[in-house]
C-alpha cells in the first residue's frame, strides 16, 4: 500500500512540477522517487532474507538487506544529484510558478507520506528497517510542508526565486540526511562493529566470566540490518564448563548488546589456539 501511494504521487508532483514551474516540487517527487525505490528494495531484501540457509549461503540471503540499504543510498544520491543540476539552472534564471497549484500538491504530499507512515507504526517498534522506513516517510511530510510554506510565500509575495532556493535547501538537507545511510551502509558491507552495539563492553562482559582468564579473536559484525553475529575465542585454564555456560553466555550476549548469533571457542591456554597470527587484542 505505502509503494502504490508513492508511486502514484511521485507522477503526479512530476506533472504537476512540470506544469507549474516548480523545482521545489521536482526536488520532493525525486526524494519521493527515491522512497518508492527504497521500499522495493527493503520489500525484496525482506522476501530474500526470509529464505532458509542452505549449501553455498550458510547464513541465509540476510546479507541481502544490507545490499539493498547500499543501492537506496546510491539511488538517492543519483535523484538528488539531477535535481541540484536543474535547481542551479532555475535558480540563475527563475522562471514563472503556479504557488496556489504548487501548495495543492505538497499539502496533498504532506497526507500521503503520514498516512504511509502509519502503516509501519506497529513494526517500527520491533524492527530497524521498519523503523528506518517509518522516519524517513515522517521526514518527507516535513518535507512536503516546507514546498507548502514555500508555495505560499510566492503566492504572496510573486518571488519566483523563492521556489529554487526551496528547491536547493531541500536538496542540500536531503544529501545532508542521506550521508549517514550511506555511510552506514557501507560500513555494514565491510563488516564493521554495528553502531548500536559497544565493542569494548561487550569484551569486559567476556573477560568477567567465571573462569575466563583473556578474550582474543572476538569479531562482531551485521549479518542483515537487523542481525548480528560474533565469534570469540576464550582462554580458560580450567577447561570446557560445559553446555550450560555457553548457553548463558549466548542468551546475555543477546539481552544485552542485540547479538543474536555467537559463536564462542574454549580453549586452555592462548597458545592452542589454530590461529597464532590473528590473536588481536
Amino acid at each position: 500500500m505505502a509503494v502504490g501511494l508513492n508511486a502514484a504521487f511521485v507522477v503526479a508532483e512530476v506533472a504537476v512540477g512540470i506544469i507549474s514551474g516548480s523545482t521545489a516540487l521536482l526536488a520532493d517527487a525525486g526524494h519521493n522517487l527515491g522512497d518508492v525505490l527504497a521500499l522495493l528494495l527493503a520489500w525484496g531484501a525482506s522476501v530474500l532474507a526470509a529464505r532458509p540457509a542452505g549449501p553455498g549461503f550458510t547464513y541465509g540471503l540476510k546479507s541481502s538487506s544490507i545490499l539493498a540499504a547500499i543501492a537506496n543510498a546510491a539511488l538517492l544520491w543519483v535523484a538528488l544529484g539531477a535535481v541540484l543540476v536543474e535547481t542551479l539552472q532555475r535558480l540563475f534564471d527563475p522562471g514563472k510558478v503556479d504557488g496556489p497549484m504548487v501548495m495543492v500538491v505538497a499539502a496533498v504530499g504532506i497526507g500521503v507520506n503520514l498516512f504511509s507512515a502509519l502503516l509501519f507504526v506497529r513494526g517500527s517498534k520491533g524492527d530497524l528497517n521498519l523503523r528506518a522506513a517509518f522516519m524517513h516517510l515522517m521526514a518527507d511530510a516535513v518535507v512536503s510542508a516546507s514546498v507548502v510554506l514555500a508555495g505560499l510565500a510566492i503566492t504572496l509575495t510573486g518571488l519566483y526565486w523563492i521556489d529554487p532556493v526551496t528547491s536547493l535547501i531541500i536538496t542540500l538537507g536531503l544529501a545532508w540526511a542521506s550521508w549517514d545511510l550511506l555511510r552506514d551502509s557501507v560500513r555494514m558491507g565491510l563488516l564493521a562493529v554495528p553502531r548500536h552495539i559497544d565493542e569494548g563492553a561487550v569484551r569486559s562482559f567476556l573477560s568477567a566470566l567465571d573462569g575466563v582468564e583473556a578474550v582474543h579473536d572476538l569479531h562482531i559484525w551485521g549479518m542483515s540490518t537487523t542481525e548480528s553475529a560474533l565469534t570469540a575465542h576464550l582462554v580458560m585454564p580450567s577447561g570446557y564448563p560445559g553446555d550450560d555456560f555457553l548457553r548463558t553466555a549466548a542468551a546475555e550476549l543477546e539481552t544485552r548488546f542485540g547479538i543474536h548469533h555467537a559463536t564462542i571457542q574454549i580453549e586452555r591456554d592462548r597458545a592452542a589456539c589454530s590461529l597464532p597470527n590473528r590473536h588481536g587484542p
